[in-house]
């Protein structure tokens, strides 16, 4: 994560990016089956503000997928998972809270 602010002295989170289902199978080195492309896509939140309880966003810098609950991220863990040993970068999987 990058953190800046040399003018007042705090410290900020710098989160950029918005990457799509392709975007992202393409950056891991996976291929989904059409189900879970499907499941991804369709819950999707382009927007990285107030993510719904049922939607994720995947920032670039840092590569990092938030999802809107505990529950919906383990959701799409469960979705990755099975890929993990294929994975050519780690990405995390968090929660906004």
């Amino acid at each position: 994560m990058i953190y800046i602010d040399i003018k007042k002295g705090e410290i900020i989170k710098l989160l950029l990016g918005n990457l799509t289902v392709q975007q992202l199978e393409k950056r891991l080195g996976i291929v989904l089956t059409n189900d879970e492309r499907e499941f991804l896509t369709s819950t999707r939140q382009p927007g990285a503000s107030n993510i719904e309880k049922d939607k994720w966003h995947c920032f670039d810098i840092p590569f990092n997928m938030v999802c809107g609950s505990r529950d919906f991220a383990t959701k799409v863990y469960e979705v990755l998972k099975p890929y993990s040993d294929k994975m050519i970068e780690p990405l995390q999987v968090s929660i906004r809270l």
